[in-house]
């Protein structure tokens, strides 16, 4: 089931893809552009990508454009620096690519951020999150790196760990469901980059099998934190309404408080997931699932052991106040019986084999990623600008927007 609404919804962005690449070519061509109907249809498209549509160096920032980048900011850098090869991944705001640094020949993943589009969809809070969570990160073997940052005129850049062993959702949609020694070892690794992340009192409120990769040797690596919430105490509550509806914690759905044990949830609901093959209350009619998350009692079929049991029906308990995790965190999960044969310490560490090895052959070795990414040409003009007195204008006008971007936690918070 879910592998024909995948495939539909490939097939829908292909479709969409098709119609801006049309336009783009209109957009470009000053003889047709001049043309009544073609200007009608360009009035009614969408509005383009200006990394797609200009050639046109991209100047640094002037001061009234600059954004706070924090400790990490490198100001001496720029997309030039980086010989781009590949689309891995694209987002609401831009664009993750595969690039090699052209000085020392190293591959990172470049998150290249519109912040025109941020500023429209209103979504400083949320990058300005992201920003803070990954100046955190630095501690942890399970979270994607930030090795630094820098911008243009009009774009954010991120420059970040390079991870090609491709996302658990693709291996998952591969392999349809894990055997249960597989599904303890990413569930754990899981759980300690969850427990590491409230330790800085930061709340994720976005694990899916999309935000979780798998590196070259086969370990956990969470990504993607535009939706993390920081600033969460022990005993702290937040009430946004944000999340992947098949994840959705019932509280959430009632737009109800909610408090860290919302990610003790969705790291049920994925462990589910890993072991039957779907989440959780899973229906195609949204509606009809939230229903479910709501009023519908876990259905737990008998193939797998009593102690996997014991920790879903803990985690996917409806009333937060008992949930596993709700009163020690993650030291709750940590002593639990399904996950008895693993070492913490050693897991910490990566000594413990990965189950199952991606067999990447080198940075090169896209066979990972989804070819919906991967085939799409990389922007020739990827650190370019629109050259354009209004879109400059609108970028000056919401420059204010992003003076919080400046906040960065004290080396201290780093320990």
């Amino acid at each position: 089931m879910k592998d024909k609404t995948t495939a539909l919804t490939s097939f829908m962005k292909q479709r969409k893809m098709g119609l801006n690449d049309f336009i783009q070519r209109l957009a470009t061509n000053s003889y047709a552009c001049k043309h009544p109907e073609v200007q009608s249809i360009l009035t009614l498209s969408p509005p383009q990508d200006p990394e797609l549509l200009n050639a046109n160096p991209s100047p640094p920032p002037s001061p009234s454009q600059q954004i706070n980048l924090g400790p990490s900011s490198n100001p001496s850098a720029k997309p030039n620096d980086f010989h781009f090869l590949k689309v891995i991944g694209k987002g609401s705001f831009g664009k993750v690519l595969l690039a090699r640094h052209r000085a020392d020949d190293q591959f990172y993943a470049v998150k290249v951020l519109q912040k025109k589009a941020i500023l429209k969809k209103k979504e400083e809070k949320h990058i300005m999150s992201e920003r803070n969570v990954l100046l955190k990160n630095v501690k942890h073997p399970f979270l994607v790196g930030l090795h630094y940052s820098f911008q243009t005129t009009d774009k954010l850049y991120f420059i970040l760990d390079y991870i090609n062993g491709g996302e658990l959702f693709y291996h998952l949609q591969r392999e349809r469901c894990f055997l249960e020694p597989r599904a303890r070892f990413y569930a754990a690794e899981i759980a300690s980059a969850l427990g590491y992340l409230h330790s800085l009192n930061i709340v994720y409120r976005d694990l899916k099998p999309e935000n979780i990769l798998l590196d070259s040797q086969g370990h956990i690596i969470l990504t993607d934190f535009g939706l993390c919430k920081e600033n969460i105490e022990p005993n702290g509550t937040t009430s946004t309404f944000c999340g992947t509806p098949e994840y959705l914690a019932p509280e959430v759905l009632h737009k109800q408080p909610y408090d860290r044990t919302v990610d003790w949830w969705c790291l049920g609901a994925v462990l589910y997931e890993m072991l039957y093959g779907l989440p959780p209350f899973y229906s195609r009619n949204t509606a009809e699932m939230y229903d479910n998350i709501l009023n519908k009692p876990l259905q737990l079929k008998p193939n797998i052991s009593n102690a996997a049991r014991h920790l879903l029906e803990g985690l996917l308990q409806k009333d937060r106040t008992k949930r596993l995790g709700c009163t020690d965190d993650f030291l709750e999960i940590k002593v639990h019986v399904f996950f008895s044969p693993i070492n913490w310490d050693d897991l910490n560490a990566k000594k413990i084999t990965p189950p199952f090895n991606p067999n990447v052959t080198g940075p090169n070795d896209l066979r990972h990623f989804d070819p919906e990414f991967t085939d799409e040409p990389v922007p020739s003009s990827i650190g370019c600008s629109p050259d354009s007195a209004l879109a400059t204008a609108s970028i000056k006008d919401g420059s204010e927007a992003f003076v919080g971007f400046s906040y960065a936690p004290s080396m201290d918070s780093y320990l």
